[in-house]
């Protein structure tokens, strides 16, 4: 099989024998999708029937052919060409392909596979991520260049490498961090993912890593936020904050670090959880002086915010997050099994959580998102990541669930397909390649059957539930498909083989998926 053109299968044995299901179809040296009503990166409203002209993974043309409700003359229609392809998508809607900011290509820990991870984000109509650190850089570029010659099926990969991983001896001086950057650059990496370090060897290293010209990432851990916050780290360079840690802090006006009680281990997962989520409002109150100064500054740096709100969702709603309907089909044993209670996995923070907690952080998304919003009101960026494969958030559907997060912070659902897509571009440095459908760039698109923008659940793989005329309760949506390089996925056969994967598991190790605590 040759390397580009792929045709791609998966086999399901039953009592039958062998039946095989096409996954993708192409490259071909033209492909023309007919009929679409085009939701661009770019803001701009819906716009169709147009018909998208694609030549070797190049949009040539992107055409109106009509009106809505008006037949097609077929004479002014882009012709096809010998060799060509033809996809009839009359009145369905194409989206440029999504851009997980924050995705993690599974875990050990979790037991999950490049291959199920890869097939949940396609699925999902998701064409590139950017991986904040994983399993190594090696292993991490392996994939990515599998995923250049589409040998696999996968989104595109961006590699940031966790700063210091490999180092030996640790990371101590300004010289030792500069050295270990440059060594990064030259591995290949697209950049470093932060969580902290002293204030001479953090400013070191972004110094190091802007000259090289790459990008970089920080989740500011707890310990070290006390010495160098959000705003320190976009003066030094910095260009994507994750989640929000940090951000809380740069907005202090009466103290200098977080209201810890006195008895708090920050290696227990209920008390880390727990006060973050009394956080935000130990910050300055929204459009304060100080408030507006600090949002203010980082919008004239051209920092990017890239928020995760759904990997903190169950702190707000445990129940819901853990009764997803997903889980059934599309979430691995070993994955439940990660997510079950402990005292030693990240994120499995369960030990006492109740209606208290939960209150607590419902107040902390309301200040966290107003903050984000207005970012977003005056100018600034904010990007689109899910950080699956934690707390029961699971890869593909989380990213659904962060579109829906996004609308409850006040974005209008054309600002979140920007977020979702040309913004995830540019902060990556690749806006002239993806991000919209324009001619000149990429083919990467997501298609999908029903209106996103009334209601994103119909990009969900499980779809949205409606109650037809006749009184019949149907499922309508999912991704129909999702486009990369050229290549036409089939997103449903995508989701079915997932679940092959995981009903294979199940059945391998006798398993059952419980909720904690019921035997």
């Amino acid at each position: 099989m040759s390397k580009r053109g792929v045709l791609l299968v998966v086999c399901f044995l039953g009592m039958q024998g062998v039946a095989q299901e096409s996954l993708s179809e192409g490259p071909f040296p033209q492909l023309i999708i007919r009929g679409v009503t085009l939701i661009n990166g770019n803001g701009a409203p819906p716009r169709g029937p147009i018909d998208i002209v694609v030549e070797n993974n190049k949009i040539m043309d992107v055409q109106v052919v009509g009106y809505p409700g008006v037949p097609i003359d077929p004479t002014k229609r882009p012709q096809l060409q010998t060799g060509g392809k033809e996809l009839d998508c009359s009145g369905m809607y194409l989206l440029p392909g999504f851009i997980d900011m924050h995705g993690h290509i599974g875990g050990v820990s979790q037991g999950a596979d490049y291959d199920y991870v890869f097939k949940l984000w396609m699925a999902h109509g998701i064409t590139t991520i950017r991986e904040p650190s994983g399993r190594g850089i090696d292993w991490t570029l392996d994939l990515k260049e599998k995923s250049q010659n589409n040998e696999i099926v996968a989104p595109r990969v961006f590699t940031y490498t966790r700063f210091g991983q490999g180092a030996n001896p640790p990371i101590s001086t300004p010289e030792m961090a500069r050295k270990w950057v440059r060594e990064n650059a030259a591995k290949g990496a697209d950049g470093i993912k932060f969580f902290g370090a002293p204030p001479e060897i953090m400013a070191a290293a972004l110094d190091e890593n802007k000259k090289l010209g790459l990008r970089s990432a920080c989740h500011h851990a707890q310990m070290d936020v006390a010495l160098w916050n959000v705003l320190q780290s976009a003066r030094a360079g910095l260009t994507t904050m994750e989640h929000w840690y940090g951000l809380p802090e740069a907005l202090f006006d009466d103290r200098t670090v977080q209201n810890y009680p006195l008895d708090y281990n920050y290696q227990n997962e209920q008390h880390r959880f727990e006060e973050a989520g009394k956080l935000w409002k130990q910050a300055a109150a929204p459009y304060s002086e100080h408030w507006n100064a600090v949002m203010d500054e980082l919008i004239g740096l051209d920092f990017t915010i890239d928020p995760t709100f759904n990997i903190y969702e169950a702190s707000r709603d445990l129940q819901r997050a853990r009764r997803a309907e997903w889980h059934e089909d599309y979430t691995l044993p070993t994955l439940w099994t990660f997510y079950m209670p402990s005292k030693i996995s990240h994120g499995s923070y369960w030990h006492d959580w109740g209606t208290e907690q939960e209150v607590a952080w419902k107040e902390n998304y309301r200040l966290w998102m107003t903050f984000v919003n207005e970012y977003k009101n005056r100018g600034g960026r904010v990007t689109t990541g899910s950080d699956s494969g934690f707390i029961y958030q699971l890869y593909g559907f989380a990213y659904i669930r962060e579109l829906e997060l996004l609308r409850e912070a006040g974005f209008h659902p054309l600002e979140i397909i920007k977020s979702a897509t040309l913004n995830g571009a540019q902060a990556l440095g690749i806006e002239d390649e993806v991000g919209t459908v324009t001619v000149g760039k990429m083919a990467d698109f997501v298609i999908v059957e029903e209106n996103p923008l009334r209601n994103f659940k119909v990009l969900y793989g499980t779809g949205a539930i409606r109650l037809t005329e006749d009184n019949e309760v149907v499922r309508v949506g999912g991704v129909k498909y999702t486009v990369k390089d050229g290549i036409i996925y089939d997103a449903k056969a995508l989701l079915r083989d997932v679940k092959r994967i995981v009903d294979e598991e199940k059945k391998a190790l006798n398993y059952t998926l419980k909720q904690p605590g019921i035997d």
